[in-house]
């Protein structure tokens, strides 16, 4: 899962990890990250019943992308397919 995060925002573990100690919320951690990743756009498809690509609020599209990306993990996907690598 850390790998994930690290992939989308930017953070590195110690960075991260301090998020978590703080419980940064959504929109913080989200203001904060160093980068979101360049292969963000290629995060696609439909998640807690909304296609991820067409939500507009910039902060739930974020959180979605993550959702997306968590979702794929557990259903077993291989992480080269969900690092869109």
């Amino acid at each position: 899962m850390d790998e994930i995060i690290w992939w989308l925002t930017g953070y590195d573990g110690q960075t991260l990890q301090q998020h978590i100690k703080n419980k940064t919320d959504f929109e913080s951690f989200f203001a904060q990250a160093p980068r979101l990743n360049t292969n963000v756009s290629k995060i696609t498809g439909v998640i807690c019943g909304y296609r991820v690509e067409d939500i507009e609020d910039p902060l739930m599209q974020k959180v979605r992308y993550l959702d997306k990306l968590i979702d794929e993990l557990a259903k077993g996907k291989k992480m080269d397919k969900i690092l869109r690598s």
